[in-house]
């Protein structure tokens, strides 16, 4: 889009980051900066790949991928949103490519057990977890085909729901199955496998797209009723990459059959029904049943809950050896191949029998050419015959692979490299991670709570696996999953993305965009992202409003698990406020000093609550309860002031308290403050002796009812609280002209009389 290099793009982008976050007042250690696209990192990465290539932990094989046509680029799942291209905004196909994937299945059972032992992981993030793994149990089912000459060998099909096998009225297979294969002659089959080119391989691609099915005319015998026989389609909602590649299809209780049923004018039978609802009265038309309930229509299943006819399927099936249970997990081998030049080179080499070749470790690290041609469509890479061709020591010729590593591959280990982020060694010194393995605190959007975190914790046992020395599995002890800043998004009628500050508001509500005066689209608000440009400047906000305002309106706005809508009357909002902080820092300085000081042990008390409140409050990252908290002790140290009853030595050493603890907050402020009234940079301590209170309020109820209330000292005998609580006015109406015939007392709290009714 800006015709620009990316290493210039990127390091010029990462210079300006650092100069905003420095602004903000951001206590980062630069110290430890490192960057994932020098050299320095990405030499390890690419000598990580070989030891896990030698441990055959990455392999490479044809896939399925998600092709952007425009871009000329594999995308990743999350790349695709509603079936097209995140940067094009084409439609995404599906396309076969040779690519590399690392074996992240072969971990897929501990990855699932160790969750239970991420105590400080917030329990959404680790079901999210366990999910994407989707570990399933089931049954694998053999289904015979019926006599033909195109394919002898029996159809595998895995199924967790056994239960439903007399609901089955189809058959449906991969178009890479090896009997459709059969058909690669079929011009009907070779449209057919056109068409399902056109659908990407997410699994919101294959739900959204239509059922499409191609008929093979041949049939397969039903494995517990020889009379039953299915046609078997070969249908575009089956991947191989799922299962055996082969499904049967219950139309009654699984929609998408019931859609491809429908089309195709399918037999539809119900075999699961309300508990309490007849038989004869339980039709299935254009909704499939997917809850619980009662088996019928299926000979030995009848009358049986779902769970159970579950097993005795699995039970039945296994002894007469039809098939037999099996385990299945939905996570799939990560594919870490991109079809681009700005990525980590893989460090493989093919030899002229298209050998896999690891690069030798001396000739780390593989970089990238400077003289690309960036205009050219696809991957600069693979268009480059003088880095593409090289020469091995021995005078071999082989060619490089051309492919780049996904991003997320360079994500899954920085957090050990800060451990060792000037190391010229090795990736890591082990002393160091001996030190400060694992994270203590780890803090991200909880949009990386699947792919990123699971990539980390795949990579840490990758580099673990049979490797004596390295001994750390799970990278994060504790994690907090923060929330994203939102704002409007913006369009041309064109569909172009607008920046904020391309746009302007009518009085209206509408918005057209400054330079021409067309009309702008406002989209819904969504978290803050460059592809979308609805992005605001930080310099530009801290040049007019200051960066501790922009701080301040960030940690006030939402607790910090929840999305912030941006706001510039927030942001104005929280500058006029830290203004009254300022005056309040002036207004105690020239205070006079005032005779009466029976303010003095109130404010001491208040303050000191404060602080207990706001060190608890910070360290349960609820800091929008910690803005609350200095609202409120600002209240009272300005009533303070204007009461005029505490001396000025109590509000001087009761504001230096609160000027640290807004340190964390408003830095810039706070050391202004602090050179102002001179302080010890520490953190105040409270006093617990004094969060104790002295006095507790009793609420007095007649049958249940609050008449009155009163204020006595902490731990009043109860027979004394009792006779006070009877001469209240309010109270002595209702209790007069009855008698008590039992009292609930409730130490420090509350007072019940009982009365005859």
């Amino acid at each position: 889009e800006n015709k620009l290099d990316p290493k210039d793009w990127t390091n010029k982008n990462i210079d300006t980051m650092k100069t905003q976050l420095k602004k903000l007042g951001l206590s980062i250690d630069w110290d430890r900066e490192i960057s994932t696209c020098s050299e320095d990192y990405y030499k390890w990465e690419q000598w990580f790949f070989i030891q896990l290539f030698k441990k055959k932990l990455v392999y490479k094989k044809e896939s399925l991928v998600n092709w952007d046509p425009v871009d000329k680029t594999v995308l990743a799942n999350e790349q695709v949103i509603d079936g097209k291209g995140w940067r094009s905004g084409v439609a995404v196909e599906r396309k076969k490519l040779s690519q590399w994937f690392f074996n992240i299945k072969k971990f897929a059972q501990n990855l699932l057990d160790e969750l239970e032992n991420l105590k400080n992981w917030p329990e959404k993030v680790k079901l999210m977890q366990k999910n994407w793994i989707g570990k399933s149990f089931g049954c694998e089912i053999n289904f015979e085909i019926e006599k033909n000459k195109v394919y002898s060998d029996k159809i595998k099909v895995f199924t967790t729901r056994p239960d439903t096998i007399f609901g089955a009225s189809f058959l449906a297979i991969s178009i890479d199955h090896p009997l459709a294969k059969k058909f690669e002659k079929d011009s009907n089959f070779l449209s057919f496998k056109d068409k399902c080119s056109k659908i990407g391989t997410t699994e919101e691609a294959m739900a959204n797209a239509e059922k499409i099915g191609f008929d093979t005319k041949l049939f397969a015998i039903h494995p517990l009723d020889k009379n039953n026989k299915l046609p078997i389609y070969i249908a575009n909602f089956v991947l191989m990459d799922y299962g055996t590649g082969a499904v049967f299809g219950c139309p009654a209780h699984d929609q998408r059959d019931l859609d491809f049923a429908n089309k195709y004018k399918l037999k539809i039978i119900p075999v699961v029904k309300p508990k309490n609802i007849d038989s004869k009265k339980f039709q299935i038309k254009n909704e499939a049943y997917t809850d619980d309930g009662i088996l019928y229509n299926s000979q030995f299943l009848n009358g049986l809950s779902v769970s159970d006819g579950i097993n005795k399927a699995i039970e039945t099936i296994s002894k007469k050896k039809l098939g037999e249970k099996k385990i299945s997990f939905r996570l799939k081998d990560w594919g870490i191949s991109r079809q681009r030049y700005w990525g980590c080179p893989i460090p493989i080499v093919y030899n002229t029998k298209g050998e896999a070749i690891a690069v030798d470790k001396k000739d780390l690290p593989i970089l990238l050419p400077d003289d690309i041609d960036f205009a050219s469509k696809g991957n600069p890479l693979d268009k480059h015959s003088k880095w593409k061709y090289v020469n091995l020591d021995s005078g071999e010729k082989v060619t490089r692979e051309t492919d780049t590593l996904d991003t997320f591959v360079d994500s899954s280990w920085y957090f050990i490299r800060f451990c060792s982020p000037n190391y010229k060694d090795f990736g890591y010194n082990i002393d160091d991670l001996k030190y400060w393995m694992p994270v203590d605190q780890y803090i991200g959007g909880v949009e990386h709570a699947i792919l990123h975190l699971l990539y980390s914790r795949f990579f840490m046992r990758a580099l673990a696996y049979k490797n004596k020395e390295f001994n750390y599995i799970e990278p994060f002890e504790s994690l907090f999953t923060q929330g994203m800043v939102c704002h409007e998004t913006y369009k041309d009628v064109k569909g172009k993305w607008l920046y904020p500050s391309e746009v302007e508001k009518k009085s209206d509500g509408s918005f057209f965009i400054k330079k021409n005066k067309e009309k702008a689209i406002v989209g819904p608000s969504e978290s803050m992202s460059k592809s979308k440009k609805n992005i605001i400047d930080p310099e530009d906000m801290i040049n007019t409003y200051g960066a501790d305002s922009i701080r301040w309106f960030i940690l006030s706005d939402s607790p910090p698990e929840r999305d912030i809508q941006w706001s510039l009357e927030g942001v104005s909002a929280s500058y006029k406020f830290i203004q009254k902080l300022w005056k309040l820092n002036n207004e105690i300085l020239d205070k006079k000093d005032s005779s009466e000081k029976t303010g003095d042990n109130i404010l001491k008390k208040d303050v000191n609550k404060t602080i207990f409140k706001v060190t608890k409050n910070l360290e349960n990252f609820q800091y929008n309860v910690v803005i609350a908290n200095i609202h409120e002790v600002y209240n009272l140290l300005n009533q303070h002031v204007i009461n005029n009853k505490t001396s000025k030595d109590a509000l001087i050493q009761s504001w230096k308290k609160i000027i640290m603890i807004l340190m964390p907050i408003v830095p810039h402020l706070a050391n202004e403050l602090s050179e102002k009234i001179g302080l010890d940079p520490y953190w105040p301590k409270y006093d617990s002796k004094l969060l104790e209170e002295q006095e507790c309020l009793i609420v007095v109820q007649v049958d249940g009812r609050k008449r009155g209330s009163f204020k006595m000292p902490m731990d009043s005998k109860e027979n004394v609280v009792l006779e006070k609580a009877k001469k209240i006015e309010n109270v002595i109406k209702y209790i007069e002209k009855t008698k008590i015939i039992k009292n609930i007392y409730l130490k420090n709290k509350l007072i019940n009389f009982i009365t005859k009714k």
